[in-house]
């Protein structure tokens, strides 16, 4: 079988200027108690918004080997509403909330239908590759600031 017949990992989508990332419990992913570990939702959270920003056609890792840059969690809420088990399938809603010269906060929801399972905000700040606050890259400011205004996003 050509390897182009394969299937590719799961991505996410835009839809207006939210982004959804679709994602399924693994056992790996609970705890002795058969529900989702908590710290679990925060993967499920980064992953969402990595896709997002592949998706918004922000390439994190051209910067990072580029030696320009690195996004870093500067501050993180999050509240748990309801568990998710073993075979649920999730959801995880990502909408840029907010973004100045040098972060990008982006509230974020995990859903199982329409149930909310964890409701968070994160805001991401850009920094050097020594770890010190730095503009994003002005291009990166443009899609944000379109995303935060709520237009719609067409890749």
């Amino acid at each position: 079988m050509p390897v182009t017949d394969l299937p590719m990992p799961a991505t996410g989508r835009f839809i207006a200027s939210v982004h959804y990332f679709p994602l399924r419990v693994y056992f790996e992913d609970t705890d002795l108690s058969g529900l989702v570990y908590h710290a679990n939702y925060l993967r499920y959270m980064e992953r969402a918004r990595s896709d997002m920003l592949r998706a918004a056609g922000i390439d994190q890792r051209a910067q990072v080997e580029g030696g320009r840059g690195v996004y870093a969690i500067a501050d993180l809420t999050i509240a748990y509403k309801r568990p998710a088990r073993l075979d649920d399938d999730l959801i995880v809603r990502s909408h840029v909330t907010a973004v100045g010269a040098t972060t990008c906060s982006i509230h974020q929801s995990v859903m199982r239908g329409d149930d909310m399972l964890t409701d968070g905000e994160v805001t991401a700040a850009w920094l050097t590759p020594g770890g010190r606050p730095q503009r994003q890259p002005r291009p990166w400011i443009t899609i944000f600031t379109s995303l935060a205004q709520g237009e719609d996003f067409h890749p």
